[in-house]
């Protein structure tokens, strides 16, 4: 597709008429934006977006082929200084290409406005504001710094983006973290390419789609220069308004949210030429991706591990065995340096040396070990939460490779990379929607990445209260799964007396004594189990003769984390939970029970989400049992009432108090 015939060049023409939009033009900032003090709909704002306008045409030279221009013209107003970071612009753009030239960014007409004594004075940017790094070795980056920024200065820029590669359009945001007060986005696409437009985010554009006349010239290789015409579809997307994109509580990745739109490439259809399919489903990306030699070949070498491996199975005949012995091997001499990817860097070998890699190297490392031992072993390309879901198939959807093992029917997700994790307990960034599984000979299959059975929180308490409101206890927690994977991950280095102190300050100023750990660092598969005794003189309230308790004591929530009226982002968490509560009070001599909570069970209408109390009273002592579920990892925005309704009732329930009374 780079060449095109030249019989077929006088056939063919992509030339875009350019679009004047009078609301739209550079250089004409005005008085009135210079002296707007807040942002009309949004006095929060820090800054916001004037107008961004955007547009993708086509242009073809005789030795390149088609290249897509992306040009995108933005007039942004700052409004306090916590919006002065909006006067550092960057463009990501790609040089990883193996058949095409590195993509290209240039910026132009880079102004900062200011107001000085009723007259607007314009700084231009200069060569010091202008610079390019480099990401990694598929990413670079093209930055830009206006200058002469203050609270009330109006900026101005715009970009050009041109890329050989027409598989898929830059992504055009119509939402950021600051108000946007008008965006355009148009693309003209000659009627011999058909694109598939994906939008995404909650937000409805406005669409105007129309067959127009283009027109363009070119010089062929005898240097004289050829007029051709065509049809194209001119289309455009608008909007106006667009709020700024709110954190909210509970979300995976807020970017995924973000309203905007992606192009991708399904056909071309020249003259005299049989129509070919662009659009690859995950099977083609993941085959294409197994052949390169950084990740088909490194997980076929095997030499460097031979002898290390016959020694760590000497002995050992299960496959169960053979699968625990080997990743727990990996793991322990393996350290990750921090890189993301599904490609190696310095390769296998080297990384098993250096015992230092990338998460490509070690999980190869461990996936070559367990196919030499015996096991069917693949790699699993994942998307990271941070990197986002991948909107359509493409080589850059995915960031991350993990280890799938098939044992006896049973599917084992590994990741040797971290140090805490286990069978089927992997890094919580990688439990983001689904994995494509890659099979040498072809084959691929979806993976499940978030888990299905819940993670457990257990505790236990017995507690015995005395008249001056002095509570005596012991404490018994279990973690299982992803909760005792979270604790790993976030204690087992700490030193014990601080995260004593800590857990005292997250206990509401317990006194703890005779603590206990079991599986802090080792039997990763295994609950782990903390025991200890604590006094409190700060849990229950005096009042009169009569002494009020909070029935869950330092486990009580009284805050309902959806407060807000509209909810317009899944509700994320994580993965599927189950605590359960067993506490048990002792009430002094002289105290009798005024009133203790009523039973109650609650749930969402589809029970997403339940909660569950029983209360028993048998003479001076209260036995409470309390059960919470949260069955799903991630729900919809549609179920955000029930859900902000359940936790307001679970929340009065939990501060409901036992009243204990004189007799």
């Amino acid at each position: 597709m780079r060449k095109i015939k030249t019989v077929l060049s006088l056939l063919i023409l992509l030339s875009f008429a350019k679009i004047n939009s009078q609301n739209f033009e550079l250089g004409k900032v005005s008085l009135e934006e210079l002296k707007e003090k807040l942002h009309p709909k949004d006095s929060s704002a820090a800054a916001a977006i004037l107008f961004k306008k955007g547009k993708t045409n086509f242009e073809y030279h005789r030795d390149k082929g088609f290249t897509a221009i992306t040009e995108v013209s933005m007039r942004i107003k700052i409004y306090k200084k916590e919006g002065y970071n909006w006067a550092n612009f960057s463009v990501p753009y790609y040089v990883g290409y193996e058949n095409y030239n590195d993509d290209i960014v240039t910026f132009s007409n880079a102004v900062t406005y200011n107001l000085a004594d009723g007259a607007i004075v314009k700084t231009k940017l200069n060569n010091e504001g202008s610079f390019k790094k480099n990401v990694n070795e598929y990413w670079n980056e093209a930055t830009i710094t206006l200058p002469n920024i203050k609270e009330g200065s109006v900026i101005e820029f715009k970009y050009v983006l041109k890329s050989e590669n027409i598989v898929k359009f830059p992504v055009f945001y119509f939402q950021e973290k600051i108000p946007i007060n008008a965006a355009e986005y148009t693309t003209n696409i000659p009627y011999f390419f058909t694109y598939k437009p994906i939008q995404i985010g909650y937000i409805d554009l406005k669409v105007d789609s129309k067959a127009v006349d283009g027109s363009l010239h070119y010089d062929n290789q005898h240097n004289q220069t050829v007029n051709l015409s065509f049809n194209q579809l001119k289309t455009k997307y608008s909007i106006e308004n667009v709020p700024a994109l709110k954190e909210e509580s509970f979300v995976d990745n807020i970017m995924n949210y973000q309203s905007s739109l992606h192009h991708e490439l399904e056909k071309t259809n020249f003259p005299d030429e049989k129509e070919k399919n662009y659009s690859k489903d995950w099977d083609g990306v993941a085959k294409t991706i197994y052949a390169d030699k950084e990740f088909g070949k490194e997980l076929e070498e095997t030499s460097y591990l031979l002898e290390d491996l016959r020694l760590v199975l000497k002995g050992i005949d299960s496959k169960d065995e053979r699968l625990a012995v080997i990743f727990k091997f990996v793991q322990d001499r393996m350290h990750w340096n921090g890189d993301n990817g599904y490609y190696t860097d310095k390769g296998v070998k080297q990384a098993y040396i250096a015992k230092t890699g990338n998460v490509a190297e070690i999980n190869f490392i461990l996936i070559s070990m367990l196919k030499t031992a015996g096991l069917d072993a693949s790699p699993v390309l994942v998307s990271t939460i941070e990197h986002g879901k991948p909107v359509f198939p493409n080589r850059t959807g995915f960031n991350y490779v993990i280890a799938a093992v098939n044992l006896d029917g049973k599917q084992i997700l590994l990741d040797a990379t971290h140090k805490y994790t286990t069978q089927n307990i992997l890094p919580f960034n990688v439990l983001n929607w689904k994995g494509r599984l890659i099979r040498q000979e072809g084959i691929t299959q979806e993976v499940d990445l978030v888990p299905a059975k819940n993670s457990g929180k257990y505790y236990t308490l017995m507690l015995k209260l005395d008249k001056s409101g002095q509570i005596e206890g012991r404490y018994r927690s279990q973690l299982t799964d992803y909760d005792a994977y979270s604790f790993r991950d976030r204690y087992a280095e700490m030193d014990t007396d601080n995260y004593l102190e800590k857990l005292e300050n997250d206990l509401n100023g317990i006194k703890i004594q005779g603590y206990t750990i079991d599986n802090k660092k080792t039997n990763f598969a295994d609950p782990i189990v903390q025991t200890f005794t604590f006094t409190s003189n700060n849990h229950c309230d005096i009042i009169g003769d009569k002494i009020y308790i909070n029935p869950m004591l330092f486990f009580t929530e009284s805050h309902n984390p959806f407060m807000q009226e509209k909810r317009e982002m899944g509700i994320y968490f994580g993965y599927p939970k189950l605590e359960r509560y067993n506490i048990s009070y002792e009430i002094p001599e002289g105290y009798t029970f005024e009133s203790v909570p009523k039973p109650m069970k609650i749930a969402t209408p589809d029970n997403e989400l339940s909660f569950l109390i029983n209360v028993a009273v048998q003479d001076n002592k209260v036995q409470i049992a309390i059960t919470k579920e949260i069955n799903m990892a991630i729900v919809s925005a549609d179920f955000y009432e029930p859900i902000k309704d359940f936790y307001q009732k679970m929340i009065e329930k939990e501060t409901e108090k036992i009243v204990l009374k004189k007799i």
